[in-house]
């Protein structure tokens, strides 16, 4: 957990949110970490099978405090699970989107963009860590808006991206804020970009910026994914004596249809 907050400090998290300790004790010895999105009851049951008492996410189990702890939904199941097992859930959510080299970064590199361009969007700093829930940055080579919606389906490994009409000027600097990132795209804008690529926008949102920046957006699990990748190289890094765990679990609750 020490080595976790050191790459994402809690303090960078915003106000909203519940990253860090979720379930379990701390003094346990680790007998292997499972990494993944968010933790279900199914994820418990792969770390126990895989002989993991740590289980680390990115996306909190427990949000809003919990009133009760019984079969009432699958978070408390959850809890429930974890807690029969001895196995420790702990998370990094928004302190590690807004961590220099974080979520937003693992994007970037996937998407194959200039690392030494990018810079953070909003850039603030906590315990010599600095933070910012954005990124902007280069891509090695200009692109068509059509091509570059295609390296991004390429990329995330998706079916479908939602975006606006097809910008007619070529698409090299680009802003990235994974996850519910619209509220970042003003900041897009200013910044200059050609392209933002997030995961969730809302439909008023696409108005008006027909011409100014190329919308993509992806699915919030699609363009976080890399996220479980991310964590593993940072214990491996700071903790290489842990062994770590990707899940085989897909935890995405939403299905594309295509007939």
């Amino acid at each position: 957990m020490d080595a976790l907050d050191g790459f994402a400090p809690l303090p960078l998290q915003e106000d909203y949110d519940n990253a860090g300790l979720q379930v379990g004790l701390t003094e346990a010895e680790v007998s292997g970490a499972l990494l993944c999105m968010e933790a279900t009851e199914r994820i418990v049951d792969e770390a126990r099978e895989k002989g993991c008492n740590l289980i680390v996410t990115h996306h909190p189990l427990i949000f809003h405090g919990l009133k009760q702890v019984s079969d009432g939904d699958y978070v408390q199941r959850t809890v429930m699970a974890a807690i029969r097992q001895g196995i420790t859930i702990y998370s990094m959510h928004t302190n590690l989107d807004s961590a220099e080299g974080g979520v937003n970064y693992m994007m970037a590199r996937r998407l194959g963009m200039r690392m030494d361009s990018i810079r953070l969007m909003g850039e603030h700093e906590v315990n010599g860590v600095k933070g910012g829930l954005g990124i902007v940055g280069e891509m090695a080579e200009a692109m068509t808006a059509e091509d570059f919606i295609r390296r991004v389906k390429e990329t995330f490994g998706v079916r479908v991206a939602m975006t606006n009409e097809l910008l007619e000027r070529p698409v090299r600097r680009v802003a990235i804020c994974g996850g519910a990132g619209s509220f970042m795209l003003p900041k897009a804008v200013e910044a200059g970009a050609d392209a933002f690529l997030t995961g969730e926008m809302h439909y008023h949102e696409y108005f008006g910026q027909e011409q100014r920046v190329q919308i993509v957006v992806i699915g919030h699990y699609e363009s976080e994914q890399y996220t479980i990748n991310l964590l593993e190289e940072i214990i491996n890094e700071r903790c290489p004596e842990v062994r770590t765990c990707v899940t085989e679990v897909n935890t995405n609750p939403i299905v594309i249809h295509n007939s």
